[in-house]
């Protein structure tokens, strides 16, 4: 199976809407109505005007299987260093279990080093058990708690 990685485009809001309200957790939070809600939208134009984001997709054959976000931050700590937050990871439901999620991160975290990033971080809701498993399976740790407040 080739896979092709690549920026995400307009055309692909939808799909990744999609992606994101595909399980209990995000058919909570997204909103997969159609006409698309123009708020997504707005936040990809957003993103694609931030140097330090990325929306990336995964394609095989032609079609979006994947998806993740890269933001780039640098810090005053770790001696002024950058690190990569990972957020909104997906692989389309009916292609999960076959690698393509451990694929898909190593080309972030290799893409991260391009960016001289020194750390890697993301978060994952404690109630997605796999997920968590899957993290640390790739080498990522929980050094940390993580805190949220809803706005």
């Amino acid at each position: 199976m080739q896979l092709v990685f690549r920026k995400a485009l307009l055309t692909d809001i939808a799909t990744l809407v999609s992606m994101l309200s595909d399980d209990e957790l995000g058919a909570l939070r997204e909103d997969s109505s159609q006409p698309l809600n123009q708020k997504y939208l707005h936040a990809f134009g957003e993103i694609e005007r931030d140097a330090n984001n990325e929306l990336t997709v995964v394609e095989s054959d032609g079609e979006v299987i994947g998806m993740l976000q890269l933001t780039f931050i640098p810090y005053l700590t770790h001696i002024g260093s950058r690190r990569c937050l990972i957020e909104g990871v997906r692989i389309h439901s009916d292609r999960r279990g076959m690698g393509l999620g451990a694929k898909f991160l190593k080309w972030a975290i290799e893409r991260a080093k391009a960016r001289e990033c020194k750390i890697v971080q993301l978060t994952s809701d404690k109630e997605r058990p796999s997920a968590l498993r899957f993290y640390e399976s790739l080498g990522f740790k929980a050094t940390h708690e993580g805190f949220k407040l809803k706005l």
